[in-house]
């Protein structure tokens, strides 16, 4: 199997790199930008191609690792050659593949997505960490049982879901791993208004977060959840509640605790959350 990737940023890198240091072919890149492709050929040991089709030609798999955006004008290009036989793979999250590649079929060629659930932030150290990553992957079935039998081989927990729930799946990761981000911004403000400042504070709430994150993640939401909200501390919600002045703050604290009442629930059966509920209902 040989692949080539169209699109050299941060995942064409990464993911081409991942592939070559396990032992897989990497036929070469082609990008708009020749310089970040001669870059991703020289980290990968892989060609400069300088046409699209041309890497089609040396290729038995493409992957289109350019903005979501962008994968249906780069396939709406390739279907100008011939694809018999060709493997299209996206690694979008969001996207099925057969919203990009709707038609793959009628070209004789397959369609899948391989999207990793993994912060891919660096061109050139990324790679070292995806033998971490869980892989998630849909598409044609024709071909999709061979790229899980090929990251599995590599160390990967995979698993195939259908596109069906896509939304969903994508959804859970960008809650997971982005909303997050919102909730510490808001943390840091708050804790600037107590005189820290950004990297004082980050300091202080880096042990709080950790344990509570690796709790989620060794026993669950349910039994890691502590605080005001599964005490079922009105008086407290009311203070935090008072002090966040009005705006997608207080907002985003109403919403996120009143989705931690279904939470406390299940922890503790016998509690009455009904009047915690009617507090952060209020507008």
């Amino acid at each position: 199997m040989r692949i080539g990737f169209i699109g050299a940023g941060k995942v064409g890198f990464s993911l081409g790199k991942y592939l070559a240091v396990n032992g897989v072919e990497i036929s070469g890149y082609f990008s708009r930008s020749r310089s970040s492709a001669e870059e991703a050929a020289g980290f990968t040991g892989s060609a400069v191609f300088d046409a699209p089709e041309k890497l089609l030609e040396a290729s038995d798999a493409v992957f289109i690792t350019v903005p979501d955006g962008a994968i249906s004008s780069v396939y709406a290009q390739l279907r100008s050659f011939d694809l018999t036989g060709k493997t299209i793979c996206h690694c979008s999250g969001a996207m099925t593949a057969y919203e990009a590649f709707g038609d793959l079929s009628e070209y004789g060629a397959h369609g899948c997505s391989i999207h990793p659930l993994f912060p891919v932030s660096s061109r050139y150290d990324s790679y070292k960490e995806l033998k971490n990553a869980f892989f998630c992957m849909e598409g044609d079935s024709a071909v999709i049982s061979y790229w899980k039998e090929l990251f599995v081989s590599f160390g990967n927990p995979v698993r195939i879901i259908s596109g069906d729930t896509k939304r969903e799946y994508h959804a859970a990761c960008a809650i997971a791993s982005n909303l997050v981000c919102a909730l510490a911004a808001e943390s840091l403000t708050l804790m600037n208004r107590c005189g820290f400042s950004d990297e004082e504070a980050l300091a202080a709430l880096e042990p709080l977060a950790m344990a509570n994150i690796k709790k989620v993640f060794s026993a669950g939401p349910v039994a890691a959840l502590t605080g005001p909200v599964e005490r079922c501390d009105i008086s407290t919600v009311k203070k935090h509640l008072d002090c966040l002045p009005e705006g997608s703050g207080k907002e985003m604290y109403r919403a996120v605790s009143l989705r931690l009442t279904d939470t406390a629930s299940k922890k503790h059966p016998e509690t009455d959350y009904s009047e915690m509920r009617a507090l952060l209902s209020e507008k």
